[in-house]
């Protein structure tokens, strides 16, 4: 595994992330609206060459070999 960054929930992401991660980041963020996330970060990091995308929340994002995006919260996929 290898550190990548972190960035407050509503900053723009890494550009190093593809489209898709990038709009699967949008997306969890658009579930949170009305919700106070000032002090919530993203944490990048890198798996096998994959990006792993996690919210303080425990959400998790993850690009598999195959290229799909799964996002779970923690215990559960979406």
């Amino acid at each position: 595994m290898q550190l990548g960054t972190r960035w407050a929930v509503g900053a723009e992401p890494p550009a190093r992330l593809n489209p898709d991660v990038r709009a699967a980041v949008r997306a969890v963020e658009g579930e949170l609206f009305g919700r106070d996330t000032s002090l919530w970060r993203w944490t990048l990091t890198w798996l096998e060459g994959r990006p792993v995308v996690e919210l303080d929340d425990g959400t998790v994002i993850r690009q598999g070999h195959d290229g799909v995006i799964e996002i779970t919260d923690g215990v559960t996929p979406r």
